[in-house]
């Protein structure tokens, strides 16, 4: 940035802080070289991991944790494919452990999913809301995927969350964010008296674009895996990612024009002739 741009302070989460503010997956790669070349065109410093979901080491007999870095990056784990809170805080505390004894900062922490069904892939609002409470009782610090009503994400910072993860849209529909207007609910709701509380928005993004409005809403970050790895060139939508998360929060700290009804001519209506120095 030049000297009159903005000077971006770093997203904090709980006790961790970052300069990006994409989180990126590490599922759905045709390879892991692929899935690495990805994670580092993306600039993201934090990499969420299907704790249940993933499968570390694979017919070849390779890690997926060898092909990153975790010198570089936080690990944040991540209770995808869990349908109670009872299998989630199971899920998040085996995470724990794993990290703990990869020395990762990211084991005091836990992206937390609980579905409702297989279908939808929604969450399950009370089911998510019990674990958060447990999970805060346990010492995690606990990011919540959960849907895009206000109520519920009030309840869940009441609750303890670090961040709460609204859904832009359902997970890996590439739909974007469907209802922009809950959104800024949430971000009024969640950031009321705590304008740092961080808000990320987590699922259903597509493309660049759908990144880009939802920082320009407001949101502090956006965590997204099936955008870039299902994409169709997955390096270069990576970068398109990067560029956009950086685009949409420089934008919204910019603030955009108002939306008017009518036209406003760009150069102002003058007598152009008695204007010109004499």
């Amino acid at each position: 940035m030049t000297a009159t741009m903005h000077i971006e302070i770093p997203l904090v989460v709980g006790d961790h802080a970052f300069e990006s503010r994409l989180f990126v997956g590490t599922g759905k790669y045709a390879s892991y070289d692929l899935m690495r070349a990805c994670l580092e065109a993306s600039g993201a410093e934090v990499i969420t991991v299907a704790v249940r979901r993933e499968r570390l080491i694979d017919k070849e007999g390779r890690s997926l944790l060898d092909f990153i870095d975790l010198s570089r990056y936080t690990i944040l784990p991540n209770t995808a494919g869990c349908f109670s809170a009872e299998d989630a805080i199971r899920v998040a505390r085996l995470g724990r452990e794993i990290l703990k004894g990869l020395e990762n900062p990211g084991a005091d922490w836990v992206k937390l999913e609980v579905l409702a069904d297989k279908k939808t892939l929604l969450p399950d609002t009370l089911g998510t809301l019990q674990a958060t409470e447990q999970l805060v009782a346990e010492g995690f610090q606990v990011l919540c995927y959960t849907n895009d009503d206000p109520i519920t994400a009030k309840k869940l910072k009441e609750a303890g969350a670090t961040s709460v993860m609204p859904a832009g849209s359902p997970i890996g529909s590439g739909q974007g964010i469907l209802n922009p207007n809950n959104i800024r609910i949430c971000l009024e709701y969640l950031k009321e008296g705590d304008p740092n509380y961080p808000v990320i928005v987590d699922a259903g993004v597509g493309t660049a674009s759908d990144v880009s409005f939802a920082m320009e809403l407001g949101c502090d970050g956006v965590l997204l895996n099936t955008a870039i790895a299902g994409a169709r060139d997955p390096l270069p939508m990576a970068y398109a990612m990067q560029m956009a998360t950086r685009a949409g929060r420089l934008a919204y700290l910019s603030g955009r024009v108002p939306r008017k009804l009518y036209a406003t001519a760009s150069s102002p209506e003058t007598d152009v002739v008695s204007a010109m120095p004499r």
